[in-house]
């Protein structure tokens, strides 16, 4: 793909299968004939028109627009047939399709009293494809290995920087030689496992597990020497982060935020801040086209604030 423009490397990328089963034949043919989405980042359909592909953080408009009929027969066939089956996530505004590919979905909410009962009138879906980076991991693994022994990491930045993928790295990096930690990975979303990452590391999977349940459940049963899982930040989740870290068991999770000074006002992470969980914060940039990696010591965190 050398010398392609951003638009004709765009077009040179392959929709996964399991995406285009669930799409009409016409815009199949179209992301057919335009090839590439191995490479596009996100595909984001929108009832009547304006759906476009996303990649090499550039916007390619798709010119077939879709009914309403169709979106709501592609939610049909993204969750094979069986709506119940994706409740609790529907709910939520998202489901995962197997191969951690995570979809958005936005459309009219249905309540009864405060009870969320699901989602219709679909307007929009968004196709987030994960892609195995390989990310460095070094300075984190010096962070949890020499600098503060026994204290986690938690790694921040804004929506879609890479926290994730670097996830997917360390995972890889923590249970291979030369560190080779008994890791338990708590997967909530189904996305840690995609791109080849259970198979590449030695780690124990709880999948699709609430954070608090599967952290209890890790440090009780699995004998972990570290707990990974992302997106923290509820309050509710304190209090299973806490009895792991007092068990010994250290946790490298991610959480939304733009510096560490935001994450201490958030009261479910203040809590564990207060209780020494982290003994650094790594934010993340990108720069171009790489990941910037910067590191907050934990008592500069709190001083900042």
């Amino acid at each position: 793909m050398k010398g392609m423009t951003v638009y004709e490397r765009a077009r040179a990328s392959v929709c996964p299968e399991a995406v285009m089963a669930c799409l009409p034949p016409r815009l199949e043919a179209e992301l057919s004939r335009q090839a590439v989405i191995g490479h596009v980042e996100e595909l984001r359909l929108r009832r009547g028109g304006g759906s476009e592909i996303y990649t090499f953080g550039t916007s390619v408009g798709l010119r077939t627009v879709l009914t309403g009929e169709e979106m709501e027969a592609i939610l049909v066939a993204l969750c094979q047939g069986s709506m119940y089956a994706h409740q609790e996530t529907l709910r939520q505004g998202y489901m995962v399709m197997r191969g951690g590919i995570r979809v958005g979905v936005c459309g009219r909410m249905r309540t009864e009293g405060c009870r969320v009962l699901g989602i219709g009138e679909i307007s929009s879906l968004v196709f987030r494809f994960p892609r195995y980076i390989d990310l460095p991991t070094e300075e984190i693994c010096r962070l949890l290995c020499r600098v503060h022994p026994g204290r986690g990491v938690l790694i921040y930045s804004p929506p879609g920087v890479g926290k994730t993928s670097l996830l997917r790295a360390l995972i890889r990096a923590l249970t291979n030689p030369p560190h080779a930690f008994r890791l338990a990975v708590i997967d909530t979303r189904e996305e840690l496992s995609a791109c080849g990452t259970v198979e590449a590391a030695r780690a124990d999977w709880l999948s699709g597990y609430p954070r608090a349940q599967g952290i209890e459940i890790a440090t009780r049963t699995l004998n972990p020497q570290l707990i990974l899982c992302d997106e923290i930040g509820e309050v509710a989740e304190a209090e299973a982060i806490r009895d792991a870290c007092n068990a010994g068991v250290p946790l490298v999770a991610t959480a939304h935020g733009d510096a560490a000074a935001s994450l201490l006002r958030r009261q479910g992470l203040r809590c564990l801040h207060e209780s020494a969980v982290f003994g650094s914060y790594v934010g993340l940039s990108r720069d171009g086209g790489g990941l910037r990696q910067r590191v907050t010591l934990a008592e500069d965190a709190w001083r900042s604030r």
